[in-house]
């Protein structure tokens, strides 16, 4: 041992004669530094429940619960973060994980009481003296543990789309779906805004893995057409990602399509298999479309013997018919009705209820009926000279392309409407070689149509004239039609309403067009209905009066999709179908509907 090493102790003495530090009021006088992590702050208001914070607390202090006078919404769980700081360990990754920005940390530190349950406490909801602290741990600025951008899509270049019906959209490789399933925190808001109530985190999770058989079978418990919803559906469970709160939502649509377009048909067969008894029930289905079609697949794989009545060639409805192949190819379509055959659904095509077969027939030979008709025909202008030669309606134009029909546009073409059948009409009125133009009477904001449809149809070459409100339609020079049109202003209508358009005075012009494609809306054709003597079925204008469960007031009759619901898309009818299949299945069962 050295010298150094045996005086070194007794060196601490010089200490002794320093003036000693002391605070002699500790609790006020050591104010935390401006960043310090000191105890929680919650902005209820930009909070939406998501539970990234519970999910990433490796110390199990922050449990997610109801808070009384926050309502559950589909962009919203209802839930928020309890802390408890007898396992917080102040390491603040909550805060870092957190997908709004509502969660925070004050720089106070002392909090005394000698109960020791208010240490577990909901942050923001309780009224602390530190809720309104702007010190304290922030996230930095530009850092974010989440990567806020989604996974490119590869897209097919617009000028070369525009010459040809080829598909869009390439999808996903499998690297970059799973790059794309990674940025998923598993919140399951997306469930809830889903109309078929999809299991989206656990598919999401099944690609992760890179286990694609689950994930079909996960797909298939609530949507047996996920290709299909893979590339048109209108994805209401990306409006509540919490992920797009501070960037772009996870791509789930495009996760879906990655799914079904990696497996082979013939591993979807083998995933879903043929496992049920026969109930001996039979069940007649109206109308092959996405609702139809959903409820047979359903009601087979509970046993019962289906037969689906289409009056067309081919099954899809307006999938089909009313969507261009560009969107959804055919064979892709075909698929998925092949899968649903399979489970022993027989569909039965040229058929035509009210023509070939009366409601009251079907009533009387099946023990259940399900009505999924549709909206087939299209909603008039109601302007004068619509019965112009040069002017038809988008889902006669939509359907006479998807048949094949020879079609004379000309070489301008003038689309009202801004929905996404005026979009579709647009982009596919663009393929046949015509200069297009959109009319629609409100701001692009106001749009219906997808956004990402009206972003490709700009790229595409698609004029879109917004504020314009068709006035009427006339005879124009050399064959022409005249859209006379007049600008609009838009005028508050007060909180939570659209603005309203109102023509301006003397701001009128007028558009010569080789066709004009009215595209603002569709109607059903009920009159099936309205002729029966026996099987009475309510109907309200172009609409079946059907609950929840798809139950009308006739007992054995139900119905779903567009021809009951009002919000006209391909997602809300298979959700509608699934439901209706439950109800029906415990109808023929039991006497009685699903309840």
């Amino acid at each position: 041992m050295k010298l150094k090493d045996l005086i070194a102790p007794f060196s601490v003495w010089k200490r002794a004669t320093e003036k000693p530090y002391t605070a002699m009021k500790p609790l006020s006088e050591r104010p935390g530094a401006d960043r310090y992590r000191g105890f929680h702050i919650n902005d209820q208001e930009k909070c939406i429940g998501c539970g990234s914070c519970e999910a990433i607390c490796q110390n199990g202090a922050i449990d997610m619960v109801e808070v009384a006078g926050v309502e559950t919404t589909l962009t919203d769980s209802g839930l928020r973060p309890r802390i408890d700081y007898g396992r917080c360990c102040w390491c603040a990754l909550c805060v870092d994980i957190c997908t709004t920005d509502s969660l925070a940390m004050s720089n106070e530190y002392v909090w005394i009481d000698e109960d020791p349950e208010v240490f577990r406490f909901i942050a923001g909801a309780e009224g602390k003296p530190w809720d309104n602290s702007e010190k304290g741990y922030r996230r930095s600025g530009g850092y974010s543990l989440l990567d806020p951008e989604r996974v490119p899509m590869i897209l097919e270049d617009p000028k070369k789309g525009v010459t040809s019906f080829i598909e869009m959209v390439k999808g996903y490789s499998a690297d970059a779906a799973r790059q794309e399933a990674r940025r998923c925190v598993d919140c399951g808001l997306c469930i809830a805004s889903c109309p078929a109530h999809m299991d989206i985190p656990d598919y999401i999770r099944a690609i992760r893995d890179d286990d694609l058989e689950e994930a079909v079978k996960i797909l298939y418990r609530t949507n047996p057409m996920p290709a299909t919803c893979g590339r048109i559906c209108t994805r209401n469970c990306e409006s509540a990602c919490a992920i797009g709160v501070k960037g772009d939502p996870v791509a789930i649509r495009w996760l879906k399509r990655y799914i079904i377009d990696a497996v082979d048909p013939s591993d979807i067969t083998a995933a879903l298999g043929k496992e049920f008894s026969d109930s001996g029930k039979t069940v007649a289905v109206i109308g092959a479309g996405p609702g139809g079609l959903s409820c047979a697949y359903y009601l087979a794989r509970m046993g019962h013997h289906v037969t689906v009545f289409e009056s067309s060639k081919k099954a899809g409805g307006m999938i089909r018919y009313g969507v261009p192949e560009y969107r959804m190819p055919y064979d892709r379509l075909d698929d998925e009705i092949a899968h649903i055959t399979e489970q022993g659904v027989t569909i039965t095509y040229g058929v035509t209820i009210g023509v070939d077969k009366s409601l009251d027939e079907l009533a009387a030979s099946f023990d259940a009926v399900f009505i999924s008709t549709g909206l087939p025909d299209a909603s008039s202008l109601r302007l004068t000279g619509e019965d112009l030669p040069g002017v038809l309606s988008g889902v006669e134009f939509l359907e006479r392309v998807a048949r094949g029909e020879t079609i004379t546009l000309g070489r301008t073409v003038a689309v009202i409407g801004g929905g996404n059948v005026a979009i579709d009409a647009a982009r596919t009125a663009r393929r046949f070689g015509a200069e297009t133009t959109i009319y629609y009477r409100r701001r692009e904001e106001d749009m219906p149509a997808d956004w990402e449809e009206i972003h490709d149809a700009k790229l595409e070459g698609v004029e879109i004239i917004t504020q314009s409100i068709p006035i009427q339609l006339e005879k124009a020079a050399r064959g022409k039609t005249g859209l006379v049109w007049g600008r609009a202003r838009m005028e508050d209508q007060g909180p939570g309403k659209r603005p309203r358009p109102v023509l301006i005075v003397g701001e009128t012009y007028t558009a010569e067009v080789d066709t004009v494609i009215s595209a603002i809306g569709q109607t059903a054709d009920l009159s099936y209905i309205a002729e029966s003597k026996t099987a009475s079925v309510g109907i309200d204008g172009n609409k079946v009066l059907a609950d929840y469960h798809g139950r009308t007031e006739n007992v054995k009759i139900f119905a779903g999709g567009d021809v009951v619901n009002s919000i006209g898309d391909a997602i809300a009818a298979i959700a509608d179908g699934y439901r209706a299949a439950r109800s029906i299945d415990a109808y023929v069962l039991t006497g009685k509907g699903k309840t």
